[in-house]
């Protein structure tokens, strides 16, 4: 078995990263359960079922090969039409960024489509998308700890190129650690 953080190559042949990238998928649309990468088996685990009455509203993975400020993969929110089964590999585009304050620390989601959905790969850029969608997406993140006693804050949606950086720095924290021998399940 491969382990879909370190064995996956996040780029997408003939496409340029960071602005497209393969995402594994975690947690399909629709669901209220907390799905996560066993960081070290490489293995998919329920971490929880939400407390609160929501679902996700997007598609939820990471890009693999990437190590985000809070020391899991890099977020990302899939758009599509149709739900994308767990642990399912997908190639997306990043059109967004959206930040949350979690325990006092920036927690970044790539929002993104998969291109290859013949209704969200038009989007290009965040401000193309009804501004309904964002709407629900913040009150979700803003929502979903809540009956756990967890306060969380939700930044406003920025552009793709505020997503580039991210996903950029996360591949290089990656790749210093990965050097280092520091990375956990490898």
């Amino acid at each position: 078995m491969i382990h879909p953080w370190h064995a996956v190559t996040p780029g997408i042949q003939g496409k340029d990263l960071p602005a497209n990238f393969q995402a594994v998928i975690e947690i399909p649309k629709g669901s209220s359960n907390k799905y996560e990468l066993d960081k070290v088996s490489g293995m998919l685990k329920l971490d929880r079922v939400l407390s609160s009455a929501v679902y996700y509203p997007a598609n939820y993975g990471f890009i693999p090969q990437t190590l985000a400020e809070d020391d899991d993969p890099l977020d990302v929110l899939v758009y599509s039409v149709e739900e994308i089964p767990p642990m399912c590999l997908c190639e997306a585009r990043a059109v967004g960024l959206m930040t949350m304050i979690d325990h006092g620390d920036p927690d970044h989601k790539i929002i993104s489509v998969m291109t290859s959905d013949p209704v969200y790969n038009e989007f290009e850029k965040a401000s193309d998308f009804p501004k309904h969608i964002f709407k629900m997406l913040k009150r979700f993140f803003e929502d979903y700890k809540t009956l756990e006693g967890k306060d969380v804050e939700v930044d406003e949606i920025m552009p793709a190129e505020a997503a580039y950086a991210v996903i950029e720095d996360s591949l290089n924290r990656y790749e210093k650690l990965r050097r280092q021998g520091k990375m956990k399940g490898l």
